[in-house]
């Protein structure tokens, strides 16, 4: 009869350990809930509300969120890439008159796109930054072969 008690004790222990956890559970997705902008529960009546446009906080995910994370984490790996395009451009391209470096796009794209496949994505992201100077707003392969990049830096 006391083993019978004791193991009861430890089951409603167990029961009661389980039946915390869902409830924690529940409150935490309830909460999520309310910060989720497609939720179309009405019941969250005090959903908070979303940064509105002109608000530093809009089109930003959550501070200390791991979405967050991967975007600092993707922004760093595009400024590797195009500071290794400028070297490249650098090694592959040759000194003119102005003291800038040179290279056609032809050129270019042969010696990257073993390194890449965003060259043109890159070297977009890189006239962003005024580091590259060409003609035109896209550069094609084959059709744009000729067209010179310069680098500024």
């Amino acid at each position: 009869m006391e083993e019978n008690k004791g193991q009861r004790a430890k089951s409603s222990g167990a029961v009661s350990d389980l039946r915390r956890s869902w409830q924690t559970w529940a409150e935490d997705r309830v909460e999520y809930q309310r910060k989720n902008p497609f939720s179309n529960d009405d019941r969250l009546a005090s959903k908070p509300l979303h940064a509105q446009r002109g608000d530093p906080a809009y089109g930003r995910p959550p501070e200390g969120s791991k979405t967050e994370q991967r975007g600092k984490d993707a922004h760093s790996h595009v400024e590797k890439e195009v500071e290794e395009l400028c070297l490249i451009i650098r090694s592959t391209g040759q000194k003119g008159e102005d003291g800038h470096v040179s290279v056609t796009f032809g050129q270019l794209f042969e010696t990257y796109v073993t390194i890449s496949n965003k060259v043109v994505g890159i070297l977009l992201r890189a006239r962003k930054h005024g580091l590259v100077r060409f003609e035109g707003e896209m550069l094609w392969q084959g059709k744009d072969d000729d067209v010179v990049i310069t680098l500024l830096e």
